[in-house]
């Protein structure tokens, strides 16, 4: 039947098990799975059209709106990474020309603006210094120079550490006839949001950091005002993929029958539904407590270690990721190596503008513990003790 002989052999490691190995992942995502989401994962599949899989995105909508605080209809999740809820968000949101106002105090900013740019948004970017947050007073007066159609802030900047205030931005925003786009995807179940009361139009957050679900899929909804701007442009958006019209249609979000748009990642949801159900039954409060309580017991043990925390202002910390500046004389990598190779626990470095400047531990949902905390850091303590140092 063939009628050439095959070039590629098959790949001897292919032959061998699968081997993963276990570790603690204490850095800023992806995090470690609780047993019943992992289980959730070994279901048996279902088709993306069957009427088992639309009741499961259902309850997954109502998980969203739960976490997020909205009674938006225009919710949903994407078919990716939070990288994807983003571009879904300025793609439908932008068209060619458009004032589009970034906050860039750390590495997600310059992503939505390079977004932006590409779409051929007019971008303005209001650049801060790693470590930095926005006043109402600054983001006031860029919005009445500038005049946007859209406001994009990160509450939680992972790359930084830093945990941006929301009260009060979105009024601010629409008196001056601009929507706000918040990312919520380091932030989201472990710092209070409230998208309705908060005037937020479009937030977005993924499945791989406080929810401790797998990588691949982000949660993401609309306000009214957000819908009309994407139900009134006037050209079509630059991805069908991302389109939310098709979107809201699979999503049950729209009063149409559901028709096929794309194959949604099947076994990917089920984990999703499952996570989203374990922070309803555990309470958002009692999350967004066990996340600040978790991450002032670091705070000490780090002060302890004699080491500095990289946001100067303990009000804008974001308890999810801690961004500790790199001790005087060590390379931040010998520091991650020795930690990974000697206690299999994950911490990172920077990344972005932090690169080279900070190590970063995160405390992400089940792995926000004292017992955690309490493991890394004696994994750092011993990591300073032998890792080489330049005394120069």
């Amino acid at each position: 039947m063939a009628s050439h002989r095959l070039l590629v052999a098959p790949p001897e490691a292919l032959r061998k098990p699968l081997s993963i190995p276990s570790r603690l992942l204490l850095g800023p995502g992806p995090s470690n799975l609780p047993p019943r989401v992992l289980a959730a994962g070994g279901l048996q599949m279902v088709g993306h059209m069957h009427k088992e899989m639309f009741q499961i995105m259902d309850e997954i909508k109502e998980g969203i709106q739960y976490v997020f605080q909205t009674r938006s209809p225009l919710t949903l999740a994407v078919s990716g990474s939070g990288h994807c809820a983003l571009e879904a968000a300025l793609f439908n949101l932008l068209e060619p020309g458009d004032p589009f106002l970034v906050g860039v105090n750390g590495v997600w900013g310059q992503r939505a603006a390079d977004i932006g740019e590409r779409i051929g948004a007019r971008v303005h970017p209001m650049i801060k210094d790693p470590g930095g947050h926005y006043t109402l007073q600054e983001v006031e007066e860029a919005l009445a120079r500038h005049k946007p159609v859209l406001l994009f802030l990160t509450q939680g900047e992972s790359s930084t550490g830093v945990l941006q205030p929301l009260e009060g931005y979105g009024e601010l925003c629409h008196r001056h006839r601009c929507l706000l786009l918040v990312d919520a995807v380091a932030s989201l179940g472990a710092v209070p949001i409230y998208m309705d009361l908060q005037g937020i139009d479009v937030l977005y957050s993924g499945s791989q950091k406080v929810l401790n679900a797998p990588p691949g899929t982000s949660l993401i909804s609309f306000s009214d005002k957000a819908k009309n701007k994407i139900y009134t442009r006037k050209t079509k958006p630059f991805s069908f993929y991302l389109d939310i019209k098709y979107l809201a249609n699979i999503w049950g979000c729209d009063d149409k029958p559901r028709r096929y748009h794309h194959t949604t990642p099947i076994i990917s949801l089920y984990s999703l539904r499952e996570s989203l159900a374990l922070l309803a039954e555990q309470g958002l409060e009692n999350s967004w407590r066990q996340h600040q309580e978790a991450t002032e017991h670091l705070h000490r043990r780090l002060r302890a270690l004699g080491l500095q925390l990289f946001v100067k202002d303990p009000a804008v910390r974001l308890p999810t990721v801690t961004a500790v500046a790199v001790p005087s004389g060590y390379d931040w990598r010998d520091i991650v190596h020795y930690i990974m190779d000697h206690f299999s626990i994950e911490i990172t470095g920077g990344l972005g503008p932090s690169a080279g400047k900070v190590l970063r531990i995160g405390l992400l949902g089940c792995n926000a513990t004292r017992e955690n905390v309490d493991r890394v850091t004696e994994a750092l303590q011993e990591a300073l003790q032998h890792c080489p140092r330049n005394k120069l």
